[in-house]
């Protein structure tokens, strides 16, 4: 069974994280496109920028879709990255991995079916992450 999470039921999940609490041992699962409504819901809400998101599927094996966005500074680029973990873990009972989030520049989050990439948009630049991604011809 898999349990559709619409935005709206993803701010709901994020105003009342003890709704789902039971989520880990819960017969509902969540799909990889629900877990991406509920990480962009979380984005929207703590005020990530340039909120870009790349289909996945059938392309790589690391997940089903990748989201790379920005914050306008180190503190808030970590600040982001640890709500929406702990949004993830609220909603779902998933716990994220997360890496980089000391320094700020670059937070990697793996939820297993999205992989999200918060930036310092120096930094962003700087990788272009998201173009090795994009479809063949289109510009950046």
């Amino acid at each position: 069974m898999v349990l559709s999470l619409s935005a709206e039921a993803a701010r709901a999940a994020q105003a009342n994280p003890n709704a789902n609490s039971g989520a880990e041992g819960s017969n509902f699962s969540f799909s990889s496109s629900d877990f991406l409504d509920l990480i962009l819901s979380s984005l929207e809400d703590d005020k990530a920028e340039d909120i870009v998101q790349i289909d996945l599927r059938g392309k790589s094996s690391i997940g089903d879709y990748m989201v790379v966005c920005s914050g306008r500074s180190s503190r808030q680029v970590s600040a982001i990255a640890e709500k929406m973990v702990q949004r993830v873990k609220d909603a779902t009972g998933v716990t994220a991995r997360s890496e980089g989030k000391g320094a700020g520049d670059w937070v990697l989050v793996d939820t297993g079916d999205v992989i999200v990439h918060v930036f310092r948009p120096e930094v962003r630049e700087f990788y272009q992450l998201e173009k090795m991604w994009q479809p063949t011809g289109v510009a950046g």
